[in-house]
């Protein structure tokens, strides 16, 4: 006797044929389905399993590959994609999302998998093979599809505690798609759930970035340890010496902070406990620290735990206290660190990085801070703030080895906090089950008007190894990382230099209103017009040049007779308006480009070296032609920003002559590159983020 004949047909669907099949199948000792099994799943979910099926001369024209698999990091995702003999080929040999699409199964639903599935070339041959038929397109067989596949995986995840059993994988390779969708191939593994984390009482990262309170452990009274440089930091910063404390034996103070003997003399509970010493000492005292309840959270300096092949089993037997802390009343403390740099919360008033004050200034750069930076790496943060102070965080904060607290706790936190507007977020591994919770972090801060950007490390098998090294991270499959965030809505970086560039324009652009892809691109040297045409695409999307508006072409035909340029210059999109054009020209051609309705954001190169600008901080041949002359660039377009409301970018591409005028422009909130394919690049990437998140809110 067959399965599918002591099955009875079943009201609430595939699910509880998944039970019933899971359930027998774990009683026979085996964790996948035998081919009996897969007949009675598959009709369940509405599709022909045709596994002895003959094969014919002339295979099917489209061979899909739908499958569900449940990754370390990201949960339930499902994948679909060229099928067969294709899928062997297709990965890397297409573009992003061409041959197969990814998504965390939490984050989609059927209609939004359908969309995301027509961008492959999959798709795209079954439309050909439609049209050539004279039939309807399969959208509907493939979104029912999608619905029964997509419930399977959510009532089978690792988070839904009413289920029995977890799917491992469920792959259909190859499916033909005809009058019925047919499965000519099939393979389900499933697996007993697993127990977790507990949840982090996350309202006490509030008393992390705000303490009231701040003790350190580790701070030498006679050298300059990192502890004492910590205590500088905080003292340098504006932190009270009356809301510090240094725990230390034999010392009545340090710096005119006073000690106490240990975390049981305190006179109150501390906001905030740090670290700053030896390793081996950690375990103990994080022991104390649970034992006392004596301190809300902890930042955890310390690096070498769980990074080398000693520390490993020491630092998870660690790991597992501070999650059992977790259960008992008021959550216990919460953990930020080891290796871990620090954090700098300019609403605290307080910087503990351990970073001397004259290595790396923070003078304000925006008139508002208003974003947020979490790095596993504190170097990362150090070098990117070094390099460009204009990012200008409220806050920054150093994960290093995610003892206790994640990626996905802290964007959640951040996601909901006002006056936060941009993220950007450097990540070398998750924690299991993370990056899902780090995902729907990031949906939560899109739908909550923020942008999110992030890089991720370890994409090649070498950064894998260096990540392992550094926080003791596993850094993941990179395409399935890419996929599943920006599905999600993060803006994904491909490198440093377009993190730096997309982090900064999402918080030079967050007010800016996004009304569709077509650009207006200016410049004074040709090739900097083709190069910013040239540099419109991106993956899945692509700017436009339009056409100008007949009002516009006018409009820039009259600035041009006025500069006497009206013979050198022909009007059109991207146009080159000659070197000789000064500052006011470029800038009334850009307002004449910001008023025309067929322009959605304008691009400008401001030609610095070309002598008719006023680009250097001070001129020898023309004293007072220079920036600080009224009519330059640096005094008329910050203005001109403010009073549009469509995003421009500004190109300055000279050397260190004009660093001046770019810092001038910067600092009154002009947004600026120095070369125009990188700052149109960046501008295309934006608003393909914002144009999407639009999407996603529209949807709710």
């Amino acid at each position: 006797m067959t399965i599918e004949s002591t099955i009875e047909p079943d009201p609430a669907g595939a699910n509880t044929v998944a039970t019933t099949l899971f359930r027998r199948a774990a009683a026979a000792g085996r964790d996948t389905l035998n081919q009996d099994d897969l007949g009675t799943l598959l009709t369940s979910l509405g599709l022909v399993f045709t596994p002895n099926a003959t094969q014919t001369a002339q295979p099917p024209a489209v061979e899909l590959l739908l499958s569900l698999n449940n990754t370390r990091e990201f949960g339930m995702v499902i994948s679909a994609g060229l099928g067969g003999l294709d899928a062997k080929l297709a990965n890397g040999n297409f573009r992003k999302d061409r041959a197969t699409v990814y998504a965390a199964t939490k984050l989609t639903d059927a209609e939004d998998f359908l969309r995301l599935f027509k961008r492959t070339f999959a798709y795209q041959k079954l439309a050909k093979v439609a049209k050539r038929a004279s039939v309807a397109l399969p959208d509907q067989q493939l979104q029912a599809c999608f619905d029964e596949v997509l419930a399977l995986a959510n009532n089978f995840s690792q988070g839904n505690l009413q289920s029995s059993f977890v799917l491992r994988r469920l792959e259909l390779n190859p499916v033909h798609v005809g009058d019925q969708l047919k499965v000519q191939a099939a393979h389900c593994e499933f697996d007993l759930p697993s127990t977790g984390r507990l949840r982090r009482p996350l309202h006490k990262i509030d008393k992390l970035i705000h303490p009231a309170s701040i003790g350190i452990v580790g701070v030498s009274a006679t050298s300059m340890n990192f502890g004492r440089i910590i205590l500088h930091n905080l003292i340098g910063s504006g932190y009270g010496k009356d809301r510090l404390t240094v725990i230390r034996p034999g010392e009545t103070e340090i710096d005119g902070v006073k000690c106490v003997a240990s975390l049981k003399e305190l006179e109150y509970k501390l906001d905030l406990l740090i670290v700053a010493v030896a390793a081996s000492a950690v375990y103990a005292l994080v022991d104390e620290i649970i034992e006392t309840d004596s301190v809300e959270s902890v930042m955890l300096i310390p690096g070498s735990l769980g990074e080398t092949q000693a520390s490993r089993e020491p630092a998870a037997a660690l790991a597992d206290r501070i999650n059992a802390a977790h259960g008992k009343p008021g959550g216990g403390p919460i953990f930020l660190g080891a290796n871990c740099l620090g954090v700098v919360s300019h609403p605290g008033a307080y910087d503990s990085w351990f970073i001397p004050l004259e290595r790396l200034p923070k003078p304000q750069k925006k008139p508002e801070r208003n974003s947020v930076m979490l790095s596993q790496s504190g170097a990362f943060m150090i070098t990117r703030l070094s390099q460009n102070p204009w990012l200008d965080p409220r806050y920054m904060l150093a994960l290093g080895n995610q003892t206790d607290l994640t990626h996905g706790d802290l964007l959640d936190y951040f996601a909901s906090l006002p006056d936060v507007q941009t993220l950007g977020i450097y990540i070398e591994g998750f924690k299991d089950q993370d990056g899902l919770a780090f995902a729907q972090g990031v949906r939560k801060a899109v739908l909550a008007g923020k942008q999110v950007v992030v890089y991720k490390s370890g994409r090649t098998g070498p950064g894998v190894a260096g990540v392992l090294g550094h926080t003791a991270s596993i850094a993941g499959d990179a395409t399935l990382f890419e996929s599943v965030l920006r599905q999600a809505g993060a803006i994904v970086a491909e490198d440093f230099n377009s993190f730096d560039d997309l982090f900064y324009i999402a918080g030079a652009l967050h007010e800016r209103k996004i009304g569709g892809g077509r650009l207006g691109a200016i410049s004074g040297a040709g090739f900097e017009a083709v190069g910013m045409a040239d540099s419109i695409d991106s993956d899945n999307f692509a700017m436009q040049m339009c056409a100008l508006a007949p009002d516009t072409v006018k409009q820039v035909e009259e600035i041009l007779v006025a500069k006497k340029l009206n013979a050198l210059v022909e009007v059109r999109n991207p146009i080159d308006i000659n070197p000789g054009a000064d500052d006011e020209a470029h800038l009334q051609i850009v307002q004449a480009f910001l008023q025309d309705p067929n322009i959605d954001a304008v691009v400008v190169g401001l030609d610095p070296t070309a002598p008719s600008v006023r680009a250097l901080q001070v001129s020898r041949l023309r004293p007072g032609f220079d920036i600080s002359d009224p009519n330059s660039t640096v005094h008329l377009m910050p203005p001109l920003v403010q009073r549009n409301d469509k995003p421009v970018i500004a190109i300055v591409d000279g050397g260190q002559l004009y660093d001046a005028m770019c810092a001038a422009l910067m600092d009154q909130g002009v947004c600026v590159f120095r070369n125009c394919a990188r700052g149109t690049r960046a501008l295309v990437r934006y608003i393909e983020a914002r144009l999407y998140a639009d999407a996603l809110r529209g949807r709710l």
